[in-house]
């Protein structure tokens, strides 16, 4: 086996972190009221340490609509082409809210960890002082 890159390792991890948060962020950022696309963009590519790209955010969207957590509007305007506007359809809202409070228990659990683990304690199925084991030692 051999040694990664521990700054290549770092860079995958916040990629993927990127990934999976990125459909939470636009549900949380719409929770507020309906926006424009543009401005979602806008708003989406100046939080810290997402770092996604304005065109990665728009067939994220259209997902999201396909899956019926958001619904579109256009409007015309008066200073170019007419905008699309997104907003949280009843199943947007209650999947945001839900990984709202998803996201609140895994990061008070993490925070909580604070580099100490008990490995000498219940597994959930095991009693205190058998974590690991399998009906004898190993």
């Amino acid at each position: 086996m051999s040694d990664s890159d521990p700054s290549e390792l770092f860079e995958n991890w916040t990629i993927q972190m990127r990934k999976g948060v990125l459909d939470f962020c636009i549900l949380k950022a719409l929770a507020g009221g309906e926006c424009y696309g543009y401005a979602l963009v806008k708003a989406l590519v100046a939080i810290p340490g997402i770092g996604v790209a304005e065109g990665s955010i728009y067939p994220l969207l259209s997902r999201l609509k396909k899956q019926g957590l958001v619904s579109t509007r256009l409007e015309e305007s008066s200073e170019g082409p007419a905008r699309k506007y997104y907003r949280l359809t009843s199943s947007g809202r209650l999947v945001g809210e839900e990984m709202q409070a998803y996201f609140a228990d895994m990061a008070k659990g993490v925070a909580g960890l604070g580099g100490q683990v008990d490995f000498t304690g219940a597994s959930p199925d095991l009693p205190k002082g058998q974590a690991g084991q399998k009906g004898g030692k190993f």
